[in-house]
């Protein structure tokens, strides 16, 4: 009898400690929400639900050490929830700070009201895996997909604008330059080429009259264009799977496609342009932007597509070898050989006439997703999903030398060549850097931005970076990392779904910048290029 009195004193005076500190631990919490002016009836509710908790473990049989390491991190769940409350209403506070300087200003918002609407909580992580199947499962189909997934919009993590304010979340929130009202000063979206069943991956534009402009699709077809009409000119039927990437001869009228039939096709084409028509005016009000579109709103513009254009069904070449999906391709300088590159962590270089396979490029240690040549020397550089992309210099018959670039943390999704000495790298890592070639240790420039990149392209004369984005946007850099201005986007105009490539046609007096994406749209965008560089 004498032992068991002694352990319930014990029991007892360890419930009342508890029992203090529990009470102490709420004295001080409430002092702190008093001095942030929290709600207290949400605080209350919880404090309730927590000494009911607890009342329940002093009812249960645990032992005394378990009790007690429950209660504590009982303590710390609630300090850490009660941190991040109060971290979320000062974000709140500082938002409706930005309104209301904003609307002191005369600006006006984009978008739904930020300080109701809830954020977005998704991470990066988790965005960028989602991002990779979706891509991973396009481009490897030789079957056309039509699940309604494959085309769910992909949003970025917990990220919204307030006009040019660009916030997102994390640790910090980064405020950039406010560019929104200039930019749709500048960028115009001028032309719809509306008619791929499925995304469109790639797209490019001859290098020879006429000028057109090529997209190559995940519904098996590559297909040509008007550039002032936006009429679908041909339609290229040869492959069996996923058109990967589309490039033109730079002296022949002839195409160059990659496809996940694991082969590469040349094939020559001859196209009348039509008659131009007036350009509709597409400009919408800033206060669209962000809206979303349905599939069913994709069917009914996919129901508008070509039905009477004329199509190829032959290859002139086809460059086999690859044993897995071929998803690029494009010319040496001059036109006689072309590299391919693939997911069988190789790319091959092949001589167009005879169709023979000169070189296999090796040393990638996971698949391949690009490759570009040089556009005055024998150069090719391919990337890959193993975050890196390698130089390949083949000016030296007797010598094919290679240099290998770890610049990025993830998958490196193009790398471009500059008409100087420079390379212009993007990648799922968020970064886009821009490299000298005479000395590759260290980019010169490196562009951060708030969703993966994907096939990047750089004008000719002004050296201007066109980054395509996973989360819709399309923005533009200088090569010292300085922005530019992004594409205007709204529920009409702009692209609904992931952006997937760009490319630049300076040479055209109106559409001098083109895109596509999963949206099964390219469209063509007129940038005024000197009062860009002005705005800077």
């Amino acid at each position: 009898m004498p032992v068991e009195s002694s352990s319930s004193g014990v029991v007892r005076q360890a419930k009342q400690k508890r029992k203090s500190h529990s009470l102490s631990i709420k004295r001080t919490n409430s002092t702190e929400q008093d001095r942030l002016g929290l709600h207290r009836d949400m605080l209350d509710g919880q404090s309730c639900d927590n000494l009911e908790c607890l009342a329940r473990i002093e009812d249960s049989k645990l032992p005394l050490s378990l009790k007690t390491n429950l209660m504590d991190l009982f303590s710390q769940i609630e300090r850490e929830f009660e941190s991040l409350y109060i971290e979320n209403i000062e974000l709140r506070r500082e938002i409706e700070t930005l309104n209301d300087r904003l609307t002191a200003d005369g600006q006006t918002l984009e978008g739904a009201d930020l300080a109701k609407g809830a954020l977005k909580t998704k991470t990066s992580h988790s965005t960028s895996q989602l991002s990779q199947k979706l891509k991973t499962t396009y481009k490897a189909s030789t079957s056309k997909p039509r699940s309604n997934s494959c085309h769910a919009p992909i949003s970025g993590a917990r990220n919204f604008s307030v006009s040019g304010w660009e916030l997102w979340g994390g640790d910090s929130w980064i405020v950039s330059s406010f560019k929104a009202t200039t930019s749709r000063a500048v960028c115009h979206l001028l032309r719809e080429y509306v008619g791929h069943r499925d995304g469109i991956w790639d797209l490019s534009v001859t290098r020879t009259q006429p000028t057109v402009l090529g997209t190559a699709s995940a519904d098996h077809t590559a297909m040509l264009w008007s550039i002032e009409t936006g009429k679908c000119l041909l339609k290229y039927l040869g492959h069996q799977g996923s058109v990967n990437s589309i490039k033109f001869h730079p002296t022949e009228q002839m195409a160059l496609t990659a496809s996940g039939d694991q082969t590469a096709h040349i094939w020559r084409f001859l196209v009348q342009l039509p008659t131009p028509q007036p350009v509709a005016d597409v400009s919408q009000p800033p206060g669209d932007d962000d809206v979303e579109v349905s599939d069913k709103d994709e069917a009914d513009v996919e129901a508008d597509g070509p039905t009477d254009c004329p199509s190829v069904r032959m290859a002139s070449v086809t460059l086999r070898s690859h044993q897995g999906v071929v998803i690029a391709a494009d010319w040496l300088v001059g036109g006689k050989q072309a590299v391919t590159a693939s997911w069988d962590r190789a790319a091959n270089l092949y001589d167009v006439e005879t169709s023979e396979l000169v070189h296999s490029l090796m040393g990638h240690d996971q698949e391949l997703t690009h490759c570009c040549t040089h556009p005055t020397q024998r150069l090719v550089v391919t990337s890959s999903r193993d975050t890196t992309f390698r130089l390949w210099d083949f000016r030296d018959p007797s010598i094919h030398s290679v240099n290998v670039f770890q610049g990025h943390t993830d998958t490196v999704t193009s790398a471009v060549f500059t008409v100087g000495d420079n390379v212009v790298s993007g990648s799922d890592d968020r970064t886009v850097k821009v490299w000298d070639l005479k000395n590759m240790r260290s980019p010169i420039a490196t562009i951060r931005t708030d969703s993966a990149v994907n096939r990047i392209s750089v004008s000719v004369s002004q050296k201007i970076i066109a980054l395509p984005h996973d989360n819709r946007q399309v923005r533009l850099f200088d090569m010292s990392g300085v922005r530019l201005a992004r594409l205007p986007r709204s529920n009409r105009q702009g692209h609904r779904r992931m952006v997937c490539c760009s490319a630049w046609c300076e040479d055209n007096t109106s559409c001098n910048l083109f895109t596509c994406g999963f949206d099964r749209q390219a469209i063509g965008w007129n940038i005024n290029i000197p009062a860009l560089l002005q705005e800077k």
